[in-house]
């Protein structure tokens, strides 16, 4: 989520009772009413524009916790932390994040940083000027490497040209066609 604290305009924590609704829907449907449903309860307790199912995010770690047990028996109620941002967009988060899911959002972050470590380290070293002889010796061996690309295509023409020459069709086939041109004169 890419919201600061001078965005959220409301935040709350709700317990969203699930089971009167998922109980109403067959069981191969339950979670994803499940998910409809908080959306449904944080459109109308949150006041988005419209009621707009599309304005609510739900976190990723909320939903994982909604199918952890399936397709079939999702959590009766499940307890949310709920922010609203000024452009009407409405953020929930798990509001008792068990501690395997605290550590897979440690996980990420560092995962994150990490990668950000990468590009910049990327980024400096192309930054670093390279001296006139690395220059020059990149220049030769990308020449050394257009030779002998050159080379094998050549070879692979070749080749492709040999294969062609010894499946070509000779013989009785050949004088056949001659004496259909002759025909047609």
């Amino acid at each position: 989520m890419a919201e600061e604290k001078s965005d959220i305009v409301l935040e709350r924590e709700y317990v969203i009772p699930l089971r009167r609704k998922w109980l109403k829907v067959p069981k191969y449907k339950r979670a994803n009413k499940a998910i409809k449903s908080i959306k449904e309860f944080l459109a109308r307790h949150m006041r988005v524009d419209d009621r707009d199912l599309r304005k609510v995010k739900i976190n990723k770690f909320l939903n994982q916790e909604i199918w952890f047990r399936g397709i079939k028996k999702p959590p009766a109620r499940i307890k949310v932390k709920v922010k609203k941002l000024k452009n009407g967009d409405v953020y929930a988060e798990l509001a008792e994040i068990p501690e395997k899911i605290k550590w897979d959002i440690e996980r990420d972050k560092r995962k994150e940083a990490d990668a950000g470590a990468k590009k910049s380290a990327a980024e400096e070293k192309k930054a670093e000027e390279k001296p006139e002889e690395e220059k020059e010796e990149a220049k030769e061996k990308d020449k050394v490497e257009k030779e002998k690309s050159t080379v094998e295509a050549g070879l692979k023409k070749a080749k492709i040209a040999a294969h062609e020459i010894k499946h070509e069709v000779g013989g009785k086939k050949k004088d056949v066609i001659a004496h259909r041109m002759a025909l047609k004169k």
